[in-house]
């Protein structure tokens, strides 16, 4: 089974392209789930409301994530953004 842990880790890997440091080390991750059988659920809060690299980021987590053995589906919401609901529908096409 896949842990919030496993997530986290995963998510190590995912860096902002303007200052080099992982996305979870800078604490844009939070709200990680994952239910019993591999759906992951996380939220990634940029810093800045307008930032341009946010989708990019986002994009990048969920593959990431989508790549760890067990993980089922995953949903990425993006909040704190002046166009999160435009990134939002964008990330989470089926």
């Amino acid at each position: 089974m896949v842990s919030k842990e496993d997530i986290m880790n995963a998510l190590k890997k995912v860096t902002d392209p303007h200052m080099g440091i992982s996305i979870v080390d800078m604490g844009l991750i939070s709200d990680v789930e994952v239910d019993d059988e591999g759906n992951v659920k996380f939220t990634l809060t940029p810093t800045n409301p307008a930032c341009m690299s946010v989708l990019g980021m986002a994009m990048h987590a969920k593959e990431v994530v989508k790549g760890i053995e067990g993980v089922k589906s995953v949903k990425v919401e993006v909040k704190g953004h002046m166009m999160e609901k435009e990134i939002n529908e964008m990330l989470n096409k089926e």
